[in-house]
């Protein structure tokens, strides 16, 4: 099995895009979309839901009410500002807040009358859709939901588990932007890397910060120049530059307005004829998979 992931160092250069499109050129894929902060795969298909799981990671306190005694020591040892005195005395009563809470459990360990437990927190959902381009796999983190890399790994697991079970010879990873925890995550067991990059001095510069962490795990990369007509000397500088990293240049698209209409009609830029989808029929060729 063949795992390909879709990178760039920052949002909005064209990952989600090329993927789709991809999973339409290959008709034997299983799309996963690791963006657990910001998923954007699933907008480009009418989908229909096949399952759909919460996800827990991590722990929560909260007070027993019949069991506080109000003696306040869970607020005192508290640096986080997450408990909370509601009423008055002789017996106040102690609240948790959610968002506030770290589950680091001090307040457990100093409760004498043992109302505070430590429970599982639920932090995301994750999904499998049945799409007209094949399977995907999304997730979903909560507002201020944690462990972001463990929700990515879930979803690749299950992608795998996918194209095992449909007899699927290709994971198409559509991942994160940037260098964080989740796009380290996102690069456990792949084949090889796409980086999608702009022609800008800051497209540049996210760019060798990407190639450096895919080079640090030893990972075989790929470049591809998007919009590159619009800055043809620096797409020049950005190809040059991957050579010297060891990243192999595959491919351009360029700048086609038609890609924002395929994206208002729910489409990928393949299932329409464009210059834009001619490029992208060419970088497919190209892909060394």
């Amino acid at each position: 099995m063949r795992e390909l992931v879709v990178l760039s160092g920052k949002g909005g250069t064209g990952k989600t895009s090329l993927t789709a499109s991809f999973a339409f050129l290959s008709g034997r894929a299983v799309m996963a979309d690791t963006d657990v902060d910001g998923s954007n795969l699933p907008l480009l298909f009418d989908v229909s839901v096949r399952r759909r799981e919460s996800f827990y990671s991590g722990e929560i306190a909260c007070v027993t009410d019949d069991l506080c005694v109000g003696c306040g020591r869970c607020e005192s040892v508290c640096r986080f500002g997450a408990v909370h005195r509601e009423g008055d005395r002789p017996r106040p009563k102690y609240k948790v807040d959610p968002l506030a809470c770290e589950g680091c459990g001090f307040c457990y360990e100093v409760c004498p009358s043992k109302a505070v437990k430590l429970q599982e927190r639920l932090t995301g959902e994750w999904f499998e859709f049945e799409t007209r381009a094949g399977p995907l796999v999304h997730a979903r983190l909560a507002p201020s939901g944690e462990n972001s890399g463990k929700l990515v790994g879930l979803v690749k697991r299950e992608a795998r588990r996918i194209a095992k079970e449909r007899n699927l010879d290709l994971v198409l990873v559509d991942g994160p932007p940037g260098i964080g925890c989740p796009v380290i995550a996102s690069l456990g067991g792949v084949s090889g890397a796409l980086f999608v990059a702009e022609p800008t001095v800051s497209g540049l510069h996210d760019f060798e910060r990407a190639a450096n962490l895919t080079a640090h795990f030893g990972i075989g990369s790929m470049i591809c120049v998007n919009r590159w007509d619009l800055n043809p000397s620096l797409t020049e500088r950005l190809e040059e530059r991957a050579r010297s990293l060891d990243v192999h240049p595959v491919g351009r698209v360029r700048y086609d307005r038609s890609v924002t209409q395929a994206q208002r009609e729910g489409r990928s830029v393949v299932e329409r004829e464009s210059p834009a989808a001619a490029d992208i029929r060419n970088l497919w060729k190209n892909l060394e998979l």
